[in-house]
């Protein structure tokens, strides 16, 4: 399993803010129902695919059922950080209208439908219709469903998964991340109705007095 700040440093402040965000969504969720999820970025600098695999983690210690959707079917990053097997997945169920196993990581609560073997045109796979079909097949079985997909300015895959999900939370790298491309990534959501649950800043300078407090 890749190393992850909520599993090799829970006290951190970085696992902190990954609970943090938890406990947002979580508040979010009272005002309109947020169970399917997408986690994305607006360049491909910013390391969304670690960012959601941590948020996931935060959630099932938590007490929730998560399903992580490894829908970044171009550089798919989950079944590496879970040391997963990736031999079937969101591409099987695309092209053979099959369900796929789940499979189970270390973590209790904790389940994940990998990318799938790679195909020649993965956006010629989706569409808001046949994405939202997997969905609701998953629904039932979590409490949240988490979307992995690739960066919103390279490809238009990010755009039909937040179509498909109930909301969307845009990860930003604090020094890394031109304001315009956060801006135009912020229109495409805006373009297909996506629900933006918020934006997350990376990599921000960390202010101690704020992460002081012992219990």
């Amino acid at each position: 399993m890749t190393d992850l700040i909520t599993l090799t440093s829970p006290q951190s402040a970085a696992a902190e803010a990954y609970h943090s965000l938890r406990t947002n969504i979580g508040f979010s969720s009272l005002e309109k129902p947020l169970k399917t999820l997408l986690i994305t970025s607006a360049d491909p600098d910013t390391d969304k695919s670690s960012s959601l695999a941590n948020l996931a983690i935060a959630m099932a210690e938590a007490g929730d059922t998560v399903i992580i959707v490894d829908g970044d079917l171009r550089r798919p990053q989950q079944h590496e950080i879970f040391d997963l097997d990736n031999q079937q997945g969101v591409t099987t169920w695309l092209t053979e209208n099959e369900a796929v196993s789940l499979q189970p990581t270390e973590v209790n609560g904790l389940t994940v439908l990998t990318a799938g073997p790679s195909v020649a045109n993965p956006v010629g796979l989706l569409s808001t219709k046949r994405l939202t079909d997997l969905l609701d097949r998953l629904t039932d079985q979590a409490d949240y469903i988490l979307c992995d997909a690739p960066p919103l300015l390279s490809v238009t895959d990010s755009a039909l998964w937040a179509s498909a999900v109930d909301g969307v939370v845009l990860l930003v790298n604090a020094g890394g991340t031109k304001r315009d491309h956060a801006q135009r990534a912020k229109a495409i959501l805006e373009k297909v109705h996506a629900h933006v649950v918020g934006a997350v800043l990376l990599n921000a300078e960390q202010d101690a007095a704020m992460f002081g407090y012992d219990g």
